[in-house]
Parts: structure tokens; C-alpha cells; sequence
């Protein structure tokens, strides 16, 4: 198959970043991309209404001319968050989801959960309302191994909980684990879990091998190569549990090649060419679209795009720019580590 159409993408976990950042960040996005689910870990972060509405102006203020291109709106859960705005967010349509981080878990995880019991009343409403939390899905225990993290935090936190709030709706984001890949499969039409681009590629070698490799440096860490290919099956396999989200994450090169460097790949600029080279090599070329445009929307009760995208392959390589530079500084592009025949056509 040397070309394929697909209705045009969502995606369905994304960082923007905000001011400098946003501005240079976000025509990779728009390029290709529909909506996208917008991860509110600003500093500080966007808790309530207020907060999403005016980080979503300027989003909106930001869009390159002739943009067509919807930001999905969520709030970042704290002990301190109202029921009643979250409600209200979602009731106006400004909201799509709530983000549940772990405190410590990640970039800008700080003001996150340290008590679930705590926000039991806002998952009580959402559960109500039928609004989705979006989890990072990491405990933060320093007694558990890095890449132990996510199972662990299936067995002693996502399903007990899911097992006092069966209404709750809930996705996995990033999943990096085979554990992770079969909860998801087996867990029911309430879950869905996001893949990113960048755990279809690359296992924990990639960062340590021959050298430490920031730029593959995320969180959650890229785990064994056993994950990987569970991960790779999940995706191509058509499972409507499974769905895109990037999790593309920039920062500027200074802090990813730092003493203690930023965790994240950023992948905004070549996600779907990559995909199509990792659905190919599965024998999925088929199954993309439902991975990439479909299984999002119908999980977040929304239709599918209209228009679409037609992915060529052709006999030149791809030549993905090294890096995006930025009035904030330059941002460096995921590099596969192998040619990709693969170009998107409009």
C-alpha cells in the first residue's frame, strides 16, 4: 500500500505550554491535527473555569491565520478543587476532561493529589456528570522502582477506584506497560488509555545505551522492550479502548540536556508519518484511522472530523527539521532512529 486516507486526527493528550512556548509550538500541532486535548500543568496551573477559559483565549489568540483547530479544555485536579465549577465547566462545554496527577509525578506535578480520599467529592460529581478524568497514571511511593510505577499504580490506586466509582470514566494516558495494555483491554467501555508515538518506538535502551539520550527522556520512562511491542499490538490491534495521545511535551534544549533534565518528547511535528511507518511494519495500515481518528472521539462522545488527510509513501526519505526554534529557544524534534517513507499529504 503506498497511500492511505484517514479522516483528520485528534490529539487526545497534549502540551502547549503558554506564552514564547505556546506560540512556537503550536502550528506543529495545528498542521495536522483536528483538537487536541490541552494538559493543564501550567505554572501555575489552570484549576478553575476561569483559569481554562483564559488559557484557551489564548490558545485561540495563538493560532496560526487559517488555523481550523479546537482546544479541548481540561482542569488540573487539586485537594482544593469545587465540585460545583467543575460542573459548571463542563455543563458550558469549556471543559472535557479533569487530569489527576500524582504530586511529584511529573513536570509541573507539584500542586497535584497526595490524598485521593481528598478529591473524592469532585470524582463523586464527575462520575454524576460523566466527565472524564484523565490519569497519569504513576505512583509516587519513593519505595517503588521508576519503572515499576504504573502497575503498581493499577493495582493500589486506578482500580480500587474504579471499583468504588464503576460510573467513572476514565483514561489511562500514556500507557507504557503491557500490564497497562491488557487493564485497558479488559477493563470495560468506562476506560480508555492513550498510546503516544514515542513508546511505540523507542524501549529504555534508546536513553541509556552507548550514552544518556535527554531527548528520549520522558515520563513515564520508556520501559523493556517486551512493553514496547505489548504497546505496538495494542495500538494496531482496532480495540476501540485504545486511541492517540502524543503526549508531545517541549522544552527548550537548555533544560532537556541539563544536570537534572526535563522529562519529554516532543513529537508534534512528525507524529503521523511515524504512525504510518509503525502500522505498516504491524501490517495495520488499516487500523490507523481508528487509532488515530476515531476511537478518541467516540470515547469523548464526540463525531469524528469531517475532513481528512492522505498519507503518501514515497521513495525519499522524510526530512523531519532537527529542531523548532522558539522566541522562548529551540525545541528539539523526536528522531526515530530510522528513515521514514512516509509523507502527509492535505
Amino acid at each position: 500500500m503506498q497511500q492511505i486516507v484517514i479522516r483528520r486526527p485528534d490529539d487526545w493528550h497534549l502540551h502547549l505550554r503558554d506564552g514564547a512556548m505556546l506560540q512556537g509550538v503550536l502550528p506543529e500541532t495545528t498542521r495536522h491535527f483536528a483538537r487536541a486535548i490541552i494538559m493543564p500543568n501550567l505554572v501555575p496551573p489552570v484549576v478553575t473555569a476561569r483559569d481554562a477559559a483564559a488559557y484557551r483565549d489564548r490558545i485561540l489568540a495563538a493560532l496560526p491565520e487559517g488555523a481550523a483547530f479546537e482546544p479541548l479544555m481540561t482542569l488540573y485536579l487539586t485537594e482544593g478543587t469545587d465540585p460545583a465549577d467543575v460542573a459548571a465547566a463542563a455543563g458550558s462545554g469549556l471543559v472535557k476532561a479533569v487530569k489527576l496527577y500524582p504530586a511529584g509525578a511529573t513536570t509541573n506535578s507539584h500542586s497535584g493529589v497526595r490524598d485521593l480520599g481528598a478529591v473524592m467529592p469532585v470524582l463523586e460529581k464527575m462520575a454524576e456528570i460523566g466527565l472524564p478524568l484523565c490519569t497519569h497514571g504513576e505512583v509516587t511511593d519513593p519505595q517503588v522502582d521508576i519503572f515499576d510505577r504504573e502497575a503498581v499504580f493499577i493495582d493500589t490506586v486506578l482500580a480500587p477506584l474504579r471499583r468504588r466509582l464503576p460510573e467513572l470514566r476514565v483514561v489511562m494516558e500514556h500507557i507504557t506497560t503491557a500490564e497497562g495494555a491488557a487493564y485497558a483491554a479488559e477493563a470495560g467501555p468506562n476506560l480508555g488509555a492513550t498510546i503516544t508515538t514515542h513508546h511505540l518506538i523507542i524501549n529504555r535502551n534508546h536513553i541509556l545505551v552507548g550514552g544518556i539520550k535527554p531527548h528520549y527522556y520522558c515520563l513515564p520512562v520508556a520501559k523493556r522492550e517486551h512493553h514496547r511491542l505489548a504497546l505496538r499490538r495494542a495500538a494496531t490491534s482496532g480495540l476501540p479502548c485504545y486511541f492517540l495521545g502524543t503526549d508531545s511535551a517541549p522544552h527548550v534544549d537548555a533544560l532537556k540536556e541539563h544536570a537534572c533534565g526535563c522529562a519529554g518528547c516532543f513529537t508534534a511535528t512528525n507524529t503521523l508519518p511515524l504512525l504510518a511507518h509503525v502500522f505498516e511494519e504491524e501490517g495495520a495500515l488499516d487500523r490507523l484511522e481508528g487509532f488515530a481518528s476515531l476511537h478518541g472521539p467516540a470515547f469523548y462522545r464526540l463525531p469524528a472530523n469531517d475532513t481528512t488527510l492522505r498519507l503518501v509513501k514515497r521513495d525519499e526519505a522524510h526530512r523531519f527539521p532537527d529542531k523548532i526554534f522558539t522566541e522562548a529557544g529551540p525545541v528539539t524534534v523526536f528522531d526515530p532512529g530510522f528513515p521514514v517513507h512516509w509523507h502527509v499529504e492535505a
